[in-house]
């Protein structure tokens, strides 16, 4: 969409949290872009494309780098995997935690929001792994908690035809995360590895203790078998909107990464969990930050913004954007003829769900699942903002001013070009605006410091479940005991 109107005045001006959103395939979220010269998302077996992509985005002070992930490919189109094998949408994909290191390794402040599910994984080998990273990053990194949404990751990671009930996987990842905050906040006080070489010892054995965790999913000895690590647990970020997964996030998330095309439809979920947060958890809901996805093409003109649209319009694939879709949503849009009006079909799930794209795109006067196709084809289930910077910080302030949200996960039209836009030509209006800081909070901080603002603010906030699950330097085990 072009922002053309002039901005909401907001309240209150606060700097906004900035993210590059990224995933270790091709093209992400506009599938079939990779075709397009300048496009380099197709190096994403590359180290050193990672790694310049760190010290891009650390020079220009973005707040972190936020890598989405899947376990398994997007079938329920044509009930195939071939059209996200063709076309290369989030097909193949690559593990997230394995290039970290190797971009913090080339940078000092930049943090990494890592997906990671809890569906699939031992709490206790992921633990470890995040621990190792987080000792790896001096303290840069962070965990999006999902539970899954593709029954292909079922079927070869559990050997199971579907995944569990949507409900149930929220109940399994509550107790993971139970486990996760008894391995990481629990099992060692903070001062338990002494290194005392007169004596010989490098770990108090008084000071690491088992967990023994007994649950309806996991039964978890313990103790950790590694050490606390800077953040001890990593900056906590989720994405769940639906009633279980906007209980998880009260509880759980430090920041939430919503994505919709209207500020309108996530206003209302982003009160709720706010809301959720204080009366059922006793946490400050302005405390935890809303990041919302939008995909920003610029130009310093409005003709040259809109020109790069149509340019990238031509490359983006159609096939790729309903595997996509039909993945997202469980909705196969290939059983629809190509000019059937799909907010008058007799599935309820498709009416409702085109019915909520269309009330935000009126221009489009009938739904068949091309047009769908075209609205999620560059920048997935989020809003395309086009224009000059000008214009496109206006749609942001929008965002803040209606939706509530404090920051933004900026997807890419083209790797690394669109960042480089951002830069370029966002950024500097952004600060001119007083929206965007101009240098890290604390420089060489951990993710948690920086994403507060807070020096020393390395663990949890005292207000989060995990806290009181923290161990904490001088304190006698009988006086901490470990919460069930």
């Amino acid at each position: 969409m072009a922002a053309t109107t002039p901005a909401v005045q907001t309240r209150q001006k606060k700097p906004l949290i900035v993210n590059a959103f990224v995933e270790m395939c091709s093209g992400h979220q506009s599938p079939g872009l990779w075709r397009h010269p300048d496009d380099e998302s197709w190096k994403f077996n590359d180290l050193d494309h990672w790694v310049e992509l760190a010290k891009l985005l650390e020079e220009a002070k973005f707040h972190g780098i936020f890598i989405a992930d899947v376990l398994g490919g997007y079938d329920v189109y044509k009930n195939s995997l071939d059209p996200a094998v063709i076309s290369g949408a989030q097909w193949p994909v690559n593990e997230p935690l394995s290039v970290v290191p190797a971009m913090a390794a080339a940078t000092k402040n930049i943090g990494f929001g890592v997906t990671i599910s809890t569906t699939y994984e031992q709490p206790y080998h992921l633990a470890r792994r995040l621990a190792t990273v987080d000792h790896l990053t001096k303290g840069r990194l962070g965990w999006n908690v999902v539970t899954s949404y593709l029954d292909s990751a079922a079927r070869n990671i559990h050997g199971k035809a579907t995944q569990l009930a949507h409900d149930d996987r929220y109940a399994q990842a509550e107790e993971y995360m139970k486990v996760m905050y008894k391995l990481f906040q629990s099992s060692w006080r903070d001062d338990a590895v002494i290194l005392d070489r007169e004596r010989g010892i490098y770990t108090d054995p008084a000071l690491v203790r088992e967990i023994n965790h007994k649950g309806k999913f996991f039964d978890v000895p313990g103790p950790a078998i590694t050490q606390p690590s800077p953040q001890r647990t990593p900056l906590l970020l989720q994405a769940g909107t639906s009633r279980a997964g906007k209980i998880f996030a009260a509880q759980h998330a430090e920041a939430i990464f919503t994505s919709a095309h209207s500020p309108a439809v996530c206003a209302k979920s982003i009160t709720e969990i706010r809301e959720l947060a204080r009366t059922e958890f006793g946490r400050d809901g302005n405390k935890i930050k809303v990041l919302a996805l939008v995909t920003p093409i610029l130009g310093r003109t409005e003709e040259e913004a809109q020109a790069k649209h149509a340019e990238y319009r031509k490359y983006a694939s159609t096939e790729g954007a309903l595997a996509l879709f039909g993945g997202w949503t469980g909705i196969d849009l290939d059983q629809y003829g190509d000019d059937e009006e799909l907010r008058e079909v007799e599935s309820n799930a498709v009416k409702s769900t085109v019915t909520g794209y269309a009330k935000f795109s009126p221009q489009n006067s009938k739904w068949t699942k091309h047009t769908v196709a075209e609205h999620v084809a560059i920048g997935g289930n989020g809003p395309i903002i086009v224009g000059t910077p000008e214009q496109v910080a206006d749609g942001l302030e929008r965002w803040v001013e209606e939706g509530g949200v404090d920051g933004f996960n900026f997807a890419y039209a083209l790797f690394p070009q669109s960042f480089k836009d951002i830069i370029e030509l966002l950024l500097p209006e952004l600060r001119k605006r007083g929206l965007f800081w101009d240098d890290y909070a604390v420089p060489g901080g951990t993710y948690r410091e920086n994403f507060y603002g807070e020096p020393g603010q390395k663990h949890p906030l005292p207000e989060h479940v995990a806290a009181k699950f923290q161990w904490r330097a001088g304190v006698p085990a009988e006086e901490h005991q470990i919460p069930e």
